[in-house]
């Protein structure tokens, strides 16, 4: 594929969103955005200080009270066309996530539109956000029950999905009537920059969008959850920052949804539909490049199919074209940085020095470009580091078990709990899966699950609250109760 790549960066406005403009950074540093395909530099985007931070704060807080009035309907309408807006600039979407962030351009469009979704979701769930009116059980009052919106928001969004998670989190604040500020991964900052001016174009008015992208995540988050006027923290990324941002948020009793790390498991039955259930596994392991939180992070398999089912996932990861993901042979891209590359490599080397053995993969790739052979492991020792802790990269290590028991004790065996595969075509075990899987989501003969209409979220070390569905924007408002008087009593 032919891309002008300093035309469609030229585009993408590279400073901070305060107020009404966008300006440099108050310090006029800024920050090199790098295409890990090729280490070529793309961008230069403003850093932002911490005065800048609060700088967007004080405008988000300037706008809250009059935003909060205006109608579902106008924020309704909004969403709409900022919607429309992102599906009309699809290629332009696509073409900026593969190249800040690697993957394929296929699965950069399936990004944009599942991350439209979340416009068009919240632009429905605007004028449905109802509150209640009944009497008290002895009936002398009325209780009168308003959902409001909780006030000015810090969203904080990570490197691997940088539309969806911009639109998940912002669709539903400004659904449910919040003023944002908005700090991108520092890694991919570009995609959430040219968002922000698609919100602007869908005529969000002056700072209730506010985006300070920085070299330096402490310098935005430490000065605004000091701040009394924040309201609410959303992050997505690893468990030990969100615990960190946790301590920090307690200080002003902050609103918070977590969306942290994960250890998926993906357990194949011996009723499993092995066919169904190596494609599942493709979509849940090697959906961009293995960098997501719910990624598939270990395959349990009973003793009774392994070997087929590690064959058969054998041969369609074997298969897979690595390069870069402009060329429309690419099926798996390069992991974001080098350090992703060198962590992954410490993952599989340590379960190779312990016995297991590489099907297909095993190694990194040399040249230009951060790249990982896309990996099956198996005879994976269950003391392995690759089977504890989370992979995020292109690697499949295979287990085996023998009692559906064993196969709950090893899936729970982890301080994770977000994302579970479960494949088997025993309606019964898959009931009795769901209630003993400690799994904030569990994907039945399915692997790619998440959906705008559904509750995205974990348990444990994976997180607190949940995004999408009517979920979604429950998280962005707080529940006020007024005692009425009864019309009707004397």
């Amino acid at each position: 594929m032919s891309v002008n790549v300093e035309a469609l960066v030229a585009k993408v406005p590279t400073g901070l969103l305060i107020g009404s403009s966008w300006r440099p950074s108050s310090s006029d540093e800024v920050f090199d955005v790098i295409n890990p395909a090729t280490e070529e530099k793309l961008a230069a985007v403003s850093s932002a200080t911490s005065e800048d931070a609060v700088a967007a704060l004080d405008a988000a807080c300037a706008v809250q009270q009059q935003w909060a009035a205006t109608s579902p309907r106008e924020r309704a309408e909004i969403l709409r066309r900022a919607y429309e807006l992102v599906i009309a600039r699809a290629d332009d979407f696509a073409t900026l996530m593969t190249l800040e962030m690697g993957k394929p351009l296929a699965e950069s469009h399936g990004e944009v539109v599942y991350g439209a979704e979340f416009l068009r979701w919240f632009s429905e769930e605007a004028v449905r956000d109802y509150g209640r009116y009944h009497p008290t059980p002895e009936g002398k009052n009325r209780v009168l029950v308003a959902r409001k919106p909780v006030g000015p928001c810090l969203l904080i969004t990570p490197w691997n999905f940088p539309l969806a998670m911009a639109t998940r989190k912002a669709g539903a604040a400004i659904a449910a009537g919040c003023t944002i500020v908005l700090k991108p991964a520092r890694l991919t900052p570009l995609t959430s920059q040219y968002f922000a001016q698609t919100m602007l174009d869908a005529g969000l008015p002056a700072g209730v969008l506010n985006v300070v992208p920085s070299a330096s995540a402490s310098a935005i988050s430490e000065p605004l959850l000091a701040d009394q006027r924040l309201r609410k923290l959303s992050f997505t990324g690893s468990t030990p920052v969100g615990k960190a941002l946790l301590a920090a948020a307690a200080q002003n009793v902050l609103r918070t949804s977590m969306e942290l790390g994960g250890n998926a498991p993906f357990i194949v039955f011996e009723d499993a539909n092995i066919a169904e259930a190596v494609e599942g596994a493709m979509g849940a392991k090697m959906r961009n490049m293995g960098e997501a939180c719910t990624a598939a992070n270990r395959f349990l398999v009973h003793e009774s199919v392994a070997e087929e089912f590690s064959a058969r996932l054998a041969a369609k990861i074997g298969a897979l074209k690595v390069g870069n993901g402009l060329d429309s042979d690419t099926t798996c891209g390069p992991l974001i940085e080098q350090k992703a590359v060198d962590s992954v490599s410490e993952l599989v080397q340590d379960a190779l020095a312990r016995g297991a053995r590489a099907m297909v993969g095993g190694h990194t790739i040399n040249g230009s470009g951060y790249f990982y052979a896309p990996t099956v492991l198996v005879d994976v020792p269950r003391d392995a580091r690759v089977i504890r802790e989370e992979i995020f990269g292109p690697v499949a290590p295979v287990l085996t078990f023998t009692t559906e028991r064993e196969a709950v004790q090893l899936a729970n065996s982890t301080e994770y709990g977000l994302a579970s595969y479960v494949f088997t075509s025993d309606t019964s075990r898959a009931l009795r899966m769901a209630d003993c899987l400690e799994f904030g989501m569990m994907g039945l003969n399915v692997g790619v699950m998440s959906n705008a209409a559904a509750p995205f979220g974990g348990v444990k070390h994976s997180g607190l609250g949940r995004e999408g569905a009517a979920e979604g924007i429950a998280e962005y408002t707080y529940t006020q109760y007024i005692g009425v008087r009864d019309p009707y009593v004397g």
